[in-house]
């Protein structure tokens, strides 16, 4: 039972920022899934099969649009909640790298669709939201969550660090230096 104590403790911060970014992601689903499903289906609920919607021959397109605004909504959610702690590189970088970033994940999501739609052949509801929001959607979101922590919300300062740093010209640092006056030894 230590050890796994001991795990919790080292990623502890891991697994919080990926349960708050679970959750946003389900939020970002729950926007997508009936725009997508309203687009192509005439069908916001996803129960089944109901008809032809505005976007039926163009699958690819009613998920442009359906990721373009789930992820508008996650963006908030992750800049204001899930890497609330991160620092911020200006709202304007990290919105173009987030909407960047979010297009390549979206582009492994209609790459599963069209290879549903396309190579498979399959045009049912069922088929076009396992391909899109199962798989897809699954794959994507490894992406993101591993980009997003690289490349959009920075790493934050650690506290302890700054905290436990000793001030120039301190005991703790002379006692590390050599005789000849050169920079402290490092551990």
């Amino acid at each position: 039972m230590k050890l796994v104590t001991t795990l919790y403790r080292q990623f502890q911060h891991l697994v919080h920022e990926m349960a708050k970014f679970g959750l946003v992601g389900v939020l970002g689903l729950v926007v997508d899934l009936p725009i997508y499903n309203w687009l192509v289906f005439n069908n916001p609920l996803v129960l089944a099969d109901s008809g032809v919607g505005m976007l039926h021959h163009k699958p690819l397109t009613a998920k442009l649009i359906s990721t373009t605004v789930a992820t508008i909504v996650t963006y908030f959610g992750n800049r204001y909640w899930t890497w609330r702690h991160r620092e911020r590189s200006g709202l304007h970088r990290e919105y173009v790298l987030f909407f960047v970033l979010n297009g390549i994940g979206l582009l492994i999501a209609a790459g599963c669709l069209a290879f549903s739609r396309y190579v498979l052949d399959l045009h049912t509801w069922l088929s076009d939201n396992i391909a899109a929001n199962f798989i897809g959607l699954g794959l994507g979101t490894l992406f993101r969550f591993w980009s997003y922590r690289k490349f959009v919300f920075k790493e934050e300062i650690a506290l302890d660090e700054v905290e436990h740093t000793p001030a120039p010209n301190s005991p703790a640092e002379l006692d590390d230096t050599e005789s000849t006056g050169d920079l402290p030894a490092v551990r």
